[in-house]
């Protein structure tokens, strides 16, 4: 998994799996979800970022794994 926060656009993606994207869908506004050929969710893009999480979030990842 990869995610990727762009200052400029004001969004963060994370790309789940490197299969190529056949469509995409807006969910909720600002929240888009990438479908591969066989409709597996391959990535997630939420717009506005800053006015969903809070900057201080933004400086640092927490990964658990069950």
């Amino acid at each position: 998994m990869k995610v990727t926060v762009d200052k400029e656009a004001d969004a963060l993606y994370m790309r789940l799996s490197d299969a190529r994207i056949r469509d995409s869908e807006e969910v909720k506004p600002g929240v888009i979800l990438d479908f591969d050929d066989e409709n597996n969710l391959v990535g997630i893009e939420l717009l506005r970022l800053s006015e969903r999480v809070p900057a201080a979030s933004l400086k640092t990842v927490m990964i658990e794994s069950a």
